[in-house]
């Protein structure tokens, strides 16, 4: 884990420290993912610190924050992030958290 390659960290409402690498976050603006997202990345912060959040039902590590609002793009109305929740190991044999977002988009939820 290269710390260097973060481009941010935030504590979701649960207390978890969850961040986003330049790498994911090249790959959700990219042309062919989530180009609309480019305008939003404070609303996907958002996202993580006050959304809600449910764990997949197939895979317990990976969890799906959601967050209304009203101001994104075309007509979606929230911002779904998935996050997988890890464990890295230390130096010294430590265990620490290691939560990132894999990929995040918009979608209109009536």
């Amino acid at each position: 884990m290269m710390i260097s390659g973060r481009r941010w960290t935030v504590r979701d409402r649960y207390g978890n420290d969850i961040y986003l690498t330049h790498e994911r976050w090249a790959h959700i603006i990219e042309p062919i993912n989530h180009p609309e997202m480019s305008d939003y990345e404070e609303h996907l912060k958002e996202t993580i610190r006050s959304g809600k959040r449910k764990q997949d039902s197939l895979n317990p590590q990976k969890y799906r924050y959601i967050e209304a609002f009203d101001d994104l793009a075309e007509a979606n109305t929230h911002i779904i992030a998935m996050v997988l929740f890890r464990f890295g190991e230390g130096q010294m044999g430590e265990l620490f958290s290691n939560n990132y977002i894999v990929t995040a988009y918009q979608k209109e939820i009536g």
